[in-house]
């Protein structure tokens, strides 16, 4: 166990946390554990069983256990920071999105379960600033990190103006945060450094696709394989590295980018 970690800080406008609803935290750290390199830390547990995934002393992800009386299924959320969760909530439901849980405060700020108009789900989350303090670290692009994010949407560019919307992308400082389309896909950029995109998909129920940094990807489709859990897609070359879609244990979507053959 890692007994001291550096927390992830809030960057507004742009996904900052990602989430596991797994229905048993033992099947979950014995999948990502190996794959991804992950330690694990307890989290509070004011809504049931919560761990924090640790990558060279970074916490990288949380992992919540779903409860007997839920009908999610397993999956990952993307968290998009923000400066308020009450405004950023008055937003979803004004554009034609839901709210399903919250805003509620939790340990590092005030969150919220959303879903757009589309039906891909998203979460919002009001922490502390993004300043750096003492003992602090930033979201590190260590193997095993989240090192991107992808909404796959039959609409990106109607997803695009909704999250906009919602999170103010043309009212941000053009200095730290930019809006540009490279690639086929509706990319943001925050401080000069690719972290999300939007692009068509419709061959896929619309969803925020989780890319965790892994040193091989065909490696890591092997293991995946191996650890109980099954390749989707690829692995493959992408504008952005190689990347495989995988389910783990008990089917959870994610993807994993590693360098190009």
């Amino acid at each position: 166990m890692v007994e001291r970690t550096a927390t992830v800080r809030c960057v507004p406008a742009v996904p900052c946390w990602v989430g596991l609803t797994a229905r048993d935290l033992s099947v979950a750290q014995g999948f990502y554990g190996p794959l991804l390199g992950w330690e694990f830390t307890p989290g509070p547990d004011r809504w049931g069983p919560y761990l924090r995934a640790v990558v060279d002393g970074v916490e990288v992800a949380g992992l919540s256990e779903l409860g007997t009386d839920w009908e999610r299924p397993v999956a990952w959320t993307t968290y998009f920071g923000i400066e308020s969760a009450d405004r950023a909530a008055d937003g979803v439901r004004e554009r034609g999105g839901t709210l399903a849980v919250g805003p509620l405060s939790f340990d590092a700020g005030r969150v919220a379960l959303a879903a757009d108009p589309f039906g891909a789900t998203f979460g919002i989350w009001e922490g502390e600033p993004a300043d750096p303090r003492p003992g602090d670290a930033p979201w590190t692009a260590e193997p095993g990190a989240p090192a991107w994010i992808e909404l796959r949407t039959a609409d990106p560019f109607a997803a695009a103006l909704f999250y906009g919307e919602v999170f103010r992308w043309d009212d941000r400082d053009p200095a730290l945060f930019e809006v540009r389309y490279e690639h086929e896909r509706v990319v943001l950029r925050s401080e000069d450094r690719s972290v999300a995109a939007l692009r068509a998909a419709r061959d896929l129920s619309p969803h925020w696709e989780v890319f965790f940094s892994v040193p091989d990807t065909d490696t890591a489709a092997h293991r995946a394989t191996a650890l109980g859990g099954r390749v989707l897609d690829g692995p493959a070359d992408s504008p952005y590295g190689r990347v495989a879609r995988l389910a783990d244990a008990e089917g959870g979507h994610f993807s994993v980018l590693g360098p190009r053959v």
